[in-house]
């Protein structure tokens, strides 16, 4: 039996044993749903993600985390079936409400802000797109430092837009500084620094280096 059947047939016992509306199924269902979206069911996927955000809805309202890491799911499914203008409307929803419910200092904040960046950047709005990400990296590196994380992440979204744009100079630096920092604080093996080597390597071939 596949991953995905099994996960299908707990969540039928889910929703016998404890109904749709547990907060178990509604995990169940997202997890699910993730396994859903890395097979390519998008549709299906979408399916449940929007069931677990009614839900949640109806639970919680929208100022609650769990409505809106359930409604962050969606977009990022809606936008990947071609949807962005939809996605788009979704993620600029989260990161009205992400202060009051995560804080103004708090990582999912800033995370939905970044996702939001790669949505008007995938509707070719680049210039958009940069302007968020520099509000997002300057004080994600405020609080947290550049070398974390979450900032060299949006350090690497900022180098490929910057790249796109035509600012090929500062989008090269941007990109060395990212792969030089995941290099030093997670090694050469991790799946990030990985990522960010292979990025740059594509921006050293286009520049004949």
């Amino acid at each position: 039996m596949s991953d995905i059947t099994e996960d299908e047939a707990r969540i039928a016992e889910l929703r016998r044993s404890l109904g749709e509306e547990h907060p178990e199924t509604l995990a169940g269902m997202l997890d699910l749903a993730e396994r859903l979206w890395a097979a390519g069911r998008l549709g299906t996927a979408r399916a449940l993600e929007e069931q677990v955000v009614a839900t949640r809805l109806k639970q919680f309202g929208e100022n609650h985390a769990d409505t809106l890491k359930a409604m962050g799911k969606l977009a990022t499914t809606i936008g990947a079936q071609g949807d962005l203008a939809r996605a788009r409307q979704i993620q600029e929803r989260i990161v009205e409400l992400a202060p009051e419910v995560w804080g103004e200092e708090g990582r999912d904040t800033w995370r939905a802000l970044n996702n939001l960046a790669g949505t008007v950047a995938a509707e070719g709005d680049l210039d958009g797109a940069r302007e968020l990400l520099e509000h997002a990296i300057a004080r994600m590196a405020d609080l947290w430092g550049e070398a974390d994380g979450d900032s060299l992440a949006a350090m690497g979204n900022l180098a490929a837009i910057l790249w796109q744009i035509g600012d090929r100079d500062e989008a090269y630096w941007l990109q060395h500084q990212v792969v030089e920092t995941r290099r030093r604080v997670s090694g050469e093996d991790d799946t990030a620094t990985r990522a960010a080597i292979v990025a740059f390597a594509v921006m050293q071939r286009a520049s004949g280096i």
